[in-house]
């Protein structure tokens, strides 16, 4: 069933990216541990990836492998794309659980959760976003897109229905199967994106719309990709919010799923990141 709402405002909707499983008020859990062998050697940061909306964890799978062969130790958690508030809650307890600096990083609408999960999270080092929304309190993912034409995500997406907690149900969008490939990954390989459009999360509605409530990017030091491919995020959007965030920018020619398409350009970004945190600079 097409979304009700206008073509514009589901553009900028789905453009969100996702990340946190979160329910906020969870308990925390104990500081993590890791080996120190070629996944994690004493002293660098540990790497958090927050994948975006329509995407899942194995999105980063090409960025994951090259920060390992690094030495670094990497965490990907998977994300439910319930609500800013408590993806961003949740995200704050994984981090919770790492001992040591952190460089944390988010896709698209992983952008908005890192932006409010790093708030008052004092290891969080460095915050890198990749074709990602960078919002200022009190903005949305869904009032970002619709500061830039160019998107054409509302055109690519449908609304699905799920069942609410109390009675009633929940809006949710999904790039159409058909569109995915154009619309969210052109440039990938074909396969590749056909079983990225199979096995595509869902985001609600009511996470992109819910306005931040933080913006870690203002103490925080950052670093931004520009998609310039991007027909989910406008890349002029994505070059106005990594301005506005004081944010080192590099712009490749790559689609929205940039970690897909391009995972060494994205790594370097990172690698870039995690040198200044262990120099101090």
């Amino acid at each position: 069933m097409n979304s009700p709402i206008s073509r514009r405002t589901v553009t900028a909707s789905l453009l969100a990216g996702a990340a946190a499983l979160g329910t906020s008020g969870t308990a925390r859990s104990a500081p993590a541990h890791y080996p120190h062998g070629p996944h994690g050697r004493p002293g660098t940061p540990t790497v958090v990836l927050i994948h975006g909306a329509f995407a899942d964890a194995s999105s980063w799978s090409g960025v994951v492998e090259r920060l390992q062969r690094h030495g670094h130790r990497v965490l990907a958690p998977a994300l439910p794309l319930r609500g800013l508030a408590s993806d961003a809650a949740y995200i704050r307890s994984v981090l919770d659980s790492v001992t040591g600096p952190v460089v944390l990083v988010g896709h698209s609408y992983g952008g908005a959760v890192i932006s409010q999960a790093a708030a008052d999270t004092p290891h969080v080092r460095a915050l890198v976003y990749v074709a990602a929304f960078v919002p200022e309190v009190g903005e949305s993912a869904l009032q970002l897109t619709d500061t830039f034409p160019g998107s054409t995500l509302g055109q690519a997406t449908v609304t699905q229905y799920y069942p609410l907690p109390g009675g009633g149900q929940g809006e949710e969008l999904i790039i159409k199967k058909d569109l995915f490939r154009r619309q969210f990954a052109a440039g990938v390989p074909v396969r590749t994106a056909q079983v990225m459009a199979a096995g595509q999360r869902p985001i609600t509605l009511a996470a992109l719309q819910e306005p931040a409530t933080a913006a870690a990017w203002k103490t925080i030091p950052s670093w931004y990709l520009v998609a310039t491919e991007d027909r989910n995020i406008p890349p002029a959007a994505e070059r106005w919010m990594a301005e506005r965030a004081g944010a080192r920018t590099v712009a490749v020619r790559a689609p929205h799923a940039v970690s897909v398409s391009d995972p060494g350009p994205v790594t370097d970004l990172i690698l870039r990141a995690v040198r200044t945190v262990r120099s101090g600079h």
